[in-house]
């Protein structure tokens, strides 16, 4: 049975990567040292030897296990379209996997922003919809996992009378406005993305499809 474990180390060049500095096996590059009788030959590092003539080992930093805190959005508009429930099995799945590594992992509840302070990598889980300074209210180490539904993606060019479920207000719109409001999703879904993805990872997942290989083809998760 294959295992999965939640990849936080940035997508992007961003300081805040899961790795101890320290020297080990598993993890990225901290030296090399002349080669000493027991090393692994696995461990040779042969592009030296073929320049210098003498053998060297690679020395990597020892990766630490993960400590995470998962945060499911309770907004009201995460309550439209069926994104909460859907959101509650991904959040399940999360914690199943998060646990694997960290067994202290815990699922809070809230609304976006309201998540405590706290050491290792925030998992949110949102709609990303509510008008935050994104910037400045995520941490600097996150898994980022938004939440939409496809009528949210794609709505009709039609007219409808739209109201906002944070508000009350009621707003009639058209094609035009319709339109409009393409753009300025697709504009901040690429400003969401960008700031997760310096922080750590991001997937966009829409209601109704499998989460499991979305988390695996978007980056989210990785096989052990």
């Amino acid at each position: 049975m294959t295992r999965y474990r939640i990849a936080t180390r940035p997508y992007l060049p961003y300081p805040g990567e899961r790795v101890a500095r320290r020297k080990g096996l598993g993890g990225e590059f901290y030296e090399l040292r002349p080669y000493a009788s027991g090393d692994e030959v696995r461990r040779v590092h042969w592009r030296a030897y073929a320049k210098t003539g003498r053998l060297y080992t690679r020395v990597e930093t020892a990766p630490e296990r993960g400590r995470f805190r998962l945060f499911l959005d309770e907004s009201e508009s995460m309550r439209l379209h069926g994104k909460l429930p859907y959101a509650e099995g991904v959040a399940r799945l999360l914690l199943r996997i998060a646990r694997q590594e960290d067994p202290l992992a815990r699922l809070l509840r809230g609304k976006p922003g309201e998540w405590p302070p706290g050491r290792g990598t925030l998992v949110l889980l949102t709609d990303g919809l509510d008008p935050l300074p994104w910037a400045r209210v995520l941490p600097r180490r996150v898994v980022l996992v938004q939440v939409l539904s496809p009528l949210e993606l794609n709505p009709p060019l039609e007219e409808v009378l739209l109201r906002d479920v944070e508000s009350g207000e009621s707003l009639p719109v058209g094609p035009e406005e319709v339109r409009a409001y393409r753009e300025a999703l697709a504009a901040h879904l690429r400003a969401l993305r960008l700031l997760a993805l310096l922080r750590g990872r991001y997937a966009l997942l829409k209601v109704g499809e499998p989460p499991l290989p979305a988390l695996l083809r978007q980056g989210v998760l990785e096989p052990l």
